[in-house]
């Protein structure tokens, strides 16, 4: 299988701040591989390096054969990029963003129509709108069009779907899934852990370091301790109640509940009292499932 990004031994510092260390993996043709951290994980300054809008400190990075430094014009023509923010012109209309994008490419909107078809066609009603004037899943449409109208070989998304509705996430998903008929590798990060589930394989980052690299049903399955969910009214109190009781190794905060996990990875009997002592009355305790953020947290 033909490897579209190798990365060894990859580092990068801005000043004092080790941005990146020690960076290996690699990306096969085809896949949707996803990076998953928090902020200041290195997640970003990676994806410039790949884009070739930085250089790295040390070590080496081939990107679609060619080396990420030197061959870094030839590269430009084939890579899309959606960063994080929108960036594109917000006093131009729809198609003026489109056209002008398509004409920096040398190609048409014409030429690669068929690509974006199944995106562009969500926005297209609105060609004549501000692209200031569009709401965050129509930007998240239009900024896809963009990257994609050359027909790029490789698609590097910097958290696209940040602050968009749950229907437009699965949407934009949705398309993204459909890219592998053109045979374009998408390289994507995501706050999200069910947009993590949708990729092929994903890679934990923390520290500027990757701490796995494994599809994420294994990822998941990974998990070593039995773990619990425990939810009642006060949740703040209930956290700080839990990681003071002796017989828990860790609690965090999830969704409506928190997870926690034993010592002795064994369910404690006497925890339900303890609680009741410490004024929660209304606790109630389930085992869980582990999710992707369960072994992030744990290999932590």
């Amino acid at each position: 299988m033909q490897k579209v990004i190798e990365s060894s031994g990859i580092e990068k510092r801005f000043g004092d701040v080790q941005a990146l260390s020690d960076i290996n993996f690699d990306v096969n043709e085809g896949e949707i591989f996803g990076f998953i951290g928090p902020d200041g994980a290195g997640k970003t300054t990676l994806f410039r390096l790949i884009t070739t809008l930085l250089v790295p400190d040390a070590g080496k990075m081939r990107v679609l054969g060619l080396d990420a430094v030197t061959g870094y014009k030839e590269l430009r023509k084939s890579i899309g990029y959606m960063p994080g923010r929108f960036s594109l012109y917000e006093d131009l209309s729809v198609e003026e963003n489109l056209r002008f994008y398509a004409t920096v490419f040398g190609t048409t909107v014409k030429a690669n129509y068929s690509l974006i078809s199944d995106i562009y066609s969500h926005i297209e009603p609105f060609k004549k709108r501000l692209a200031g004037k569009l709401s965050g899943g129509m930007k998240q449409k239009l900024a896809l069009s963009c990257a994609l109208i050359h027909k790029p070989s490789l698609l590097v998304l910097d958290e696209p779907t940040t602050g968009v509705d749950a229907v437009s996430r699965a949407e934009f998903w949705e398309m993204l899934k459909n890219l592998k008929q053109h045979n374009i590798t998408v390289i994507v990060s995501t706050p999200y852990m069910d947009e993590a589930m949708r990729c092929n394989r994903v890679a934990l980052m923390q520290d500027g370091k990757i701490m796995l690299i494994d599809k994420p049903e294994k990822i998941k399955d990974g998990f070593t301790k039995k773990l619990f969910s425990v939810k009642a009214t006060a949740k703040y109190q209930l956290i700080n109640t839990l990681r003071n009781f002796s017989g828990i190794n860790t609690a965090y905060p999830f969704g409506d509940s928190v997870h926690i996990t034993f010592t002795n990875d064994l369910f404690d009997i006497s925890l339900l009292e303890y609680l009741k002592k410490n004024g929660i009355a209304d606790a109630t305790i389930a085992e869980a499932e582990a999710g992707i953020e369960d072994r992030f947290l744990e290999l932590m």
